[in-house]
């Protein structure tokens, strides 16, 4: 009941501090505005950046860290949310969506969800083929699965006469969501957007870690061989989490799509899908909250080296941000292995069972079917 409270504290803390920017940003009282607060360090822009990646990383901490199935191919699942919007907005006529359906205001809003949808199917029938992998043969193939898609989309999806995905080029010119006659936009309506769907993303994560699912991918995390053994039916379970994420990783596509007006294949290659584990990773795999203070913390420390690392040695070029940052995340890493919310909130965390002699080898609540 702690527990709970505790997590229902953090949310109504979280909503209050979004609703409290977005108003900042949306009025600017006595000129103030949160760049300015910030000395140019935080913006609307990042902010909304860290929301979509914020809803990845929920997912992909449910995957990792409470089911124990290593991803890299999660960018594929985010691009392929991101084009789908892309086509069926920009592109509609090409695929025969006549203009009556693709101009009225709701279309958007049906591709964003069928996308997360079909994406979340499309994962559910991989995820039971590739999820009998364990280990480094998993991440092998999830890897492969990125680097497939990745070069699917370059490549045109294979119809090079259609140009559905713009090639390297992408996708441009992709319009801003609106509910009726009332845009989604400037920036602060967007934010709010966002922030609505990452918190509601953050939401569903608590209550899946929570619910029979969660119970049985902590048992699977544990031991997979145990678990089976208590009746658990690991692949449904591996395949329904899998989907799940690879579902929210459109939704952030898709929003991300609509937020930028333009996609390219390179944004969802490989290095974006490490950088997605890096983040998840630093703030804290095995926490639901870890996926916002992830992100936040990534993208705070990619801008303040690219904007105040010069200042202290003039004269340095990229790469020297490069190597500050790594330099960094290793620390970070090597002290808090737990994550930034293992270390700033370990009593909300749900712990995952260690595996440790003497203990109990079917967690409370671990389903038998």
């Amino acid at each position: 009941m702690r527990r709970l409270s505790g997590n229902a504290a953090v949310f109504v803390l979280s909503a209050a501090l979004v609703g409290a920017i977005g108003w900042l940003e949306g009025t600017r009282p006595g000129g103030l505005s949160l760049p300015r607060l910030t000395a140019g360090l935080v913006t609307l822009d990042l902010l909304i950046r860290a929301g979509v990646f914020t809803i990845i990383l929920v997912g992909l901490n449910l995957l990792m860290g409470y089911a124990g199935q290593v991803s890299l191919g999660q960018a594929a699942f985010y691009g392929m949310g991101a084009f789908f919007s892309a086509i069926f907005t920009v592109k509609a006529r090409q695929v025969g969506i006549p203009l009556t359906l693709s101009g009225a205001w709701w279309w958007p809003w049906v591709v964003m969800g069928l996308g997360a949808a079909l994406v979340g199917g499309f994962a559910y029938l991989i995820g039971w083929v590739i999820l009998r992998l364990r280990g480094h043969y998993l991440a092998m193939a999830t890897l492969g699965l990125g680097v497939a898609v990745f070069i699917i989309l370059r490549e045109n999806l294979g119809l090079s006469r259609l140009d559905l995905t713009g090639g390297f080029d992408g996708v441009v010119g992709i319009p801003r969501l609106r509910v009726g006659t009332y845009p989604l936009w400037p920036l602060h309506r967007y934010f709010f957007l966002v922030w609505s769907f990452a918190l509601a993303a953050v939401a569903l994560g608590l209550n899946i870690v929570d619910s029979r699912l969660g119970r049985a991918l902590r048992a699977i995390h544990h031991s997979q061989v145990a678990a089976e053994t208590l009746g658990v039916n690991v692949p449904r379970y591996k395949a329904q989490i899998f989907a799940t994420s690879a579902a929210l990783a459109a939704l952030a596509g898709s929003l991300y799509a609509h937020f930028q007006a333009a996609v390219v294949p390179a944004t969802f290659g490989f290095v974006p899908s490490l950088e997605l584990v890096l983040m998840s990773a630093v703030g804290g795999m095995a926490s639901i909250w870890g996926a916002p203070l992830g992100a936040l913390a990534i993208l705070l420390l990619e801008e303040l080296l690219r904007t105040r690392l010069r200042l202290l040695l003039p004269g340095t070029g990229g790469e020297l941000e490069a190597v500050a940052f790594g330099l960094l995340l290793i620390l970070v890493l090597l002290f808090w292995p737990r994550g930034l919310a293992g270390r700033a909130s370990g009593p909300l965390r749900r712990p995952i069972p260690t595996g440790g002699a003497g203990q109990s080898v079917r967690p409370a609540g671990v389903p038998r079917a």
